[in-house]
């Protein structure tokens, strides 16, 4: 089966095209607001401006037409509005266009299944790192998920982003903190973890103050330290909870390399192993939607274009029930 994958959830427009488990091409384009964050009518413009080249590149790319498609699948949340409903829009379009089947997806699980997929673990603990979401999770049995811990406030991703904007960060992104990151040594910041659960608004907060009498790479280095530990606690609490004995870690953040040498360390001391996608697969992309729509279609099937639409608020834990 040929999917096209169509992702909107955020700042990145990507359209990618699968046959089964081969990824036949991935293309992207990302909105960079400078000065300021994600604005979401800017973000969805933009989507939309860059729609149809991206589409025609990832088509060129896979070396198919919309004929050959069998499926059309979307990002259906969670995500921000204006961008969403955009790319939802668009795979609606194409779907009554070119009369295709069309089924939506959920963000977090194609970031999963993509990793497993490329990693070749099998139902691993998850911990998903992004700008909006922060979560630990298992695949108790398929498409049915547990939440074991989660932020309780703010996606990692948010925290550093909203520190690079507060650092005065032309392009205030996560990785250009990690650049800043790097430079710097550590100071003492506030750790917080509830259980499994965890709180970055306070430490957020505290970075910023520090900004007045520290070297900003110096607070840099200490906010991703601070937040990394308390990751990497949440994880090890949840891998001797389950008595799992693998690990992935995905979702935007994941791409951070500090992270994942802090996780593989962590992993080696217990005998658990641990394995992330490649950067191209842990941004947000089209390939994993179409991968994640390939699974959701084989065992739900599709609904009729009109049946689907956005939802901001798509936990993971509602799967079956978007997908029936």
């Amino acid at each position: 089966m040929i999917v096209l994958g169509i992702e909107s959830t955020a700042h990145t427009l990507g359209i990618g095209v699968t046959k089964g488990k081969r990824i036949l091409s991935n293309e992207m384009d990302i909105y960079r607001p400078v000065n300021e964050g994600i604005i979401p009518r800017k973000a969805a413009d933009h989507h939309e401006q860059v729609f149809s080249l991206i589409l025609k590149n990832a088509l060129k790319k896979a070396e198919v037409s919309m004929e050959d498609v069998d499926l059309i699948s979307f990002a259906q949340g969670p995500g921000i509005g204006a961008p969403l409903k955009m790319g939802v829009t668009g795979a609606k379009y194409l779907a009554m266009k070119y009369e295709k089947e069309i089924i939506g997806v959920n963000h977090p699980y194609a970031h999963i299944k993509i990793s497993e997929m490329i990693t070749g673990m099998e139902n691993p603990l998850v911990l998903y790192v992004s700008g909006g979401n922060t979560q630990i999770l298992w695949e108790k049995e398929p498409f049915e998920f547990q939440i074991l811990g989660e932020t309780l406030d703010i996606g990692v991703g948010n925290l550093f982003d909203s520190f690079s904007r507060k650092m005065g960060d032309e392009y205030a992104h996560g990785s250009v903190l990690e650049k800043t990151a790097e430079k710097g040594e550590y100071i003492q910041l506030p750790y917080s973890v509830k259980g499994m659960n965890l709180v970055f608004s306070g430490l957020l907060t505290s970075a910023v103050r520090k900004l007045k009498t520290e070297k900003k790479e110096d607070v840099a280095h200490s906010l991703m330290e601070t937040a990394f530990a308390e990751l990497c606690e949440a994880a090890e609490r949840a891998l001797f909870l389950t008595h799992k004995k693998s690990l992935i870690v995905c979702g935007g953040v994941a791409q951070n390399k500090k992270l994942k040498k802090m996780l593989g360390i962590m992993c080696r001391e217990i005998n658990v192993n641990f394995d992330a996608a490649p950067d191209e697969f842990n941004r947000d992309n089209g390939a994993m939607i179409a991968y994640a729509g390939y699974l959701c279609y084989k065992e739900f099937g599709g609904k009729k274009p009109e049946k689907w639409n956005a939802d901001q608020d798509y936990r993971i834990s509602r799967i079956k029930e978007h997908l029936r």
